[in-house]
């Protein structure tokens, strides 16, 4: 089968395309025909081996896994004698989180896995797409934040592919919504159901007037000391970003009962109730796919560095 694979850290050239044998499924595994795959900040930060923890978990000197990629999807083209809830023909979004291998032509796992059943009116790159960034922004907003209705809800990189979905998932909880990113994705943040959008390039979010129940920095660029003025007295500071400083502020302010910064691993914290749940918002169009731009398998590599432009809007997405 055709993969791209990952002969060492750094910069996208490490990704080579190669034929590999195509990998059969165990007696609780499904063999999927992978047709899309997502391709993010996070992929991006596996293959340069950046933050060093990545090293510590994925090799040192070089990653002990072949093949990239996390989110997927495709249909399912053979199934092990003990698998009981998919079958030959399944058309299927999933999440191989530990041990990747989204960019190839098939892709076994376990029936176990985070691993969902498509709607026939959601493509594969809609699921997939959706699956980047929602599934992300909805472990943080529901399940860490545990938004409510009303609460007044402030996105940092509202265009990008977790905060596209955020601010749709917020506004499907009943929150008011404030998008903060460039000018130029305006219209786009709008679209996707925020009441306010604030130009970055033009006004700084942190030195306003207003206050907010929960403030998601989705791309990682503010920080909690930053947030905090504007944070509501009991105010809760979401960031994807792992830094040091993040993860001492959640520690000290989980002592206490006020402001508080969170991270999560929320990768590692995805299952089948998510993806389906995404799904079927997609399916009645409570959220929608937004997708920037498509590249064959072949060229990984451009997409790669065309997400780390962070000039994406939504998805990137390869199609094998």
């Amino acid at each position: 089968m055709r993969a791209m694979v990952q002969i060492a850290y750094g910069s996208p050239e490490v990704l080579v395309p190669q034929e590999i044998a195509k990998p059969s499924p165990g007696h609780t595994e499904v063999l999927v025909r992978i047709h899309a795959a997502k391709v993010g900040p996070s992929d991006c930060a596996f293959r340069k081996g950046d933050p060093r923890m990545i090293r510590w978990v994925y090799g040192w000197s070089r990653p002990n896994y072949a093949i990239g990629g996390t989110e997927f999807a495709g249909e399912v083209e053979a199934v092990g004698n003990e698998v009981k809830h998919f079958k030959v023909g399944d058309r299927v979004l999933g999440m191989s989180v530990k041990n990747f291998g989204a960019y190839a032509e098939y892709k076994c796992l376990s029936e176990e896995s985070p691993l969902a059943v498509i709607p026939g009116n959601v493509t594969f790159e809609e699921a997939v797409g959706v699956c980047d960034g929602g599934a992300t922004a909805l472990t943080f907003l529901r399940d860490k934040a545990k938004l409510r209705k009303g609460q007044h809800v402030l996105i940092h990189g509202a265009s990008g592919a977790v905060g596209i979905y955020a601010v749709q998932l917020a506004k499907y909880y009943g929150a008011e919504v404030t998008g903060v990113c460039s000018a130029a994705n305006e219209a786009l943040v709008r679209k996707a159901g925020a009441d306010h959008v604030m130009d970055y390039n033009q006004a700084d979010f942190t030195k306003g007037d207003n206050a907010y129940d929960i403030i998601f920095d989705a791309v990682g660029k503010s920080s909690f000391v930053a947030c905090k003025r504007v944070l509501m007295k009991k105010g809760i500071y979401l960031t994807t970003s792992p830094k040091l400083s993040t993860i001492l502020h959640m520690l000290w302010t989980s002592l206490f009962k006020g402001k508080r910064a969170i991270f999560a691993t929320a990768g590692l914290m995805q299952n089948k109730a998510n993806l389906a749940f995404l799904l079927e918002l997609t399916k009645n169009e409570a959220i929608y796919a937004v997708i920037d731009r498509q590249y064959p398998l072949e060229l990984l590599p451009a997409a790669q560095m065309y997400v780390e432009t962070e000039r994406k809007r939504g998805n990137v997405i390869v199609k094998i």
